[in-house]
């Protein structure tokens, strides 16, 4: 029963435009990029006010101009292992859709690299790992210049729980 909405799922993903400008960081040597459109602004790292009882990947909440914003780290939602922050680890915060309205979340990276333009023959389909491989929160992989890159569709990097998760923190 599960099969005909994953067809229309991966249908869905497939028609989804990715032509565009995506702003690329790095986690570990990976680039990584994001649609510039959920992207509303690039911090350096600042004092994390951790919460406890939260999962590991969520860092805490951060006070942006009296906003609370939750953050949480790519690196730990990823399963890679941690490094001390360097000059060059920052915070993207980006715009999330979830069911019920759109949540800012700061989301720690590596290092922040360059906006590029990806055209549409620039970008593959999402590989297929297997069937027990969850891979939705990627768009696809662009190749330029040799390099790929992972474009990540993020408001499918956490789940709707995660999300109302790290909502919660934030209030």
């Amino acid at each position: 029963m599960a099969e005909p909405a994953e067809a229309m799922d991966q249908a869905i993903r497939s028609m989804t435009v990715k032509t565009g400008k995506y702003l690329t960081f790095y986690l570990k040597e990976e680039e990584y990029g994001i649609g510039i459109l959920k992207v509303k602004e690039i911090i350096g790292m600042m004092p994390i006010t951790s919460v406890p009882r939260t999962p590991g990947y969520v860092k805490g909440v951060i006070n942006l101009r009296g906003k609370v914003i939750p953050v949480i780290d790519l690196r730990a939602k990823f399963d890679m292992e941690t490094i001390e922050y360097t000059d060059r680890t920052c915070i993207i915060v980006v715009e999330i859709d979830s069911e019920s309205s759109t949540v800012l979340i700061g989301i720690v990276v590596d290092a922040v690299s360059e906006v590029l333009n990806i055209k549409e023959e620039e970008i593959e389909e999402t590989p297929t790992f297997g069937t027990k491989l969850n891979t939705e929160y990627i768009l696809g992989m662009a190749k330029m210049s040799g390099v790929v890159k992972i474009l990540l569709n993020i408001d499918r990097v956490l789940t709707t729980l995660e999300i109302s998760t790290v909502e919660k923190v934030a209030k």
